[in-house]
């Protein structure tokens, strides 16, 4: 599995780097969780209403026996298998909803979670494409920016530092401000400008709250970059 690495001369302090990657992807899928039970509810009204402009209550009641059912029960699989690491179950049912329900709205929220199963299993071509999809086709502005803060972290690892900080740099909601500034961070440290990066962890620290399982580890990069 490739992982993002930081500036040389700031590695012998950052021993616990997997660790806080290994955070860092669970506060993700948090933050994608918390958006899910606040927002999901519009992704089936939305489909309720344009089923029920395009074929009348007789398509809506096929649909929701049919499918409604079926999307949910694979999309709440592979919440909880991302959530449990289970890699092999989550591509499987994120693949079936792209596959049997690619123009419904559960597509882009499965893009972003295959995004995320596929750079874990160490794709990063397929994770880069499916977070560029969810990018291009949420219509909800917290997948989009939790998909953009993603694609920004392969881009990282590409090091195409100047494509993440473009991506970076586009306007956050306070809920995910808080990751995009921490990758910032990230990527400032790795091309070796400690005081901007110093800047961006503070704001992480500010933005995540002292509740964040991030802090210390954005503590011990900030002492590494000299307070």
């Amino acid at each position: 599995m490739r992982r993002r690495r930081l500036a040389g001369e700031y590695r012998p302090f950052l021993k616990g780097k997997t660790m806080a990657l290994d955070l860092e992807e669970q506060e993700q899928i948090d933050e994608f969780k918390v958006w899910w039970k606040l927002h999901g509810y519009k992704v089936v009204l939305g489909v309720t209403a344009f089923l029920l402009l395009a074929g009348g209550w007789r398509a809506w009641q096929t649909w929701q026996h049919n499918q409604a059912a079926e999307a949910s029960m694979l999309f709440d699989t592979a919440v909880q298998a991302a959530s449990m690491n289970d890699l092999k179950a989550a591509k499987g049912a994120t693949a079936r909803i792209m596959e049997n329900q690619a123009h419904s709205a559960y597509a882009t929220p499965a893009a972003w979670l295959a995004g995320r199963v596929n750079y874990e299993s160490g794709d990063l071509k397929s994770a880069r494409a499916q977070y560029e999809y969810a990018l291009e086709h949420a219509k909800d502005d917290g997948l989009k920016q939790l998909a953009r803060i993603r694609l920004a972290g392969i881009r990282f690892e590409d090091k195409d530092f100047a494509g993440a900080l473009a991506l970076l740099n586009e306007p956050f909601d306070p809920a995910f401000l808080g990751l995009a500034a921490q990758l910032k961070g990230d990527i400032l440290a790795e091309q070796g400008k400690p005081s901007e990066a110093r800047t961006a962890y503070k704001l992480a620290l500010e933005k995540l709250g002292d509740k964040s399982s991030l802090k210390p580890l954005l503590e011990i990069r900030l002492d590494a970059l000299g307070g």
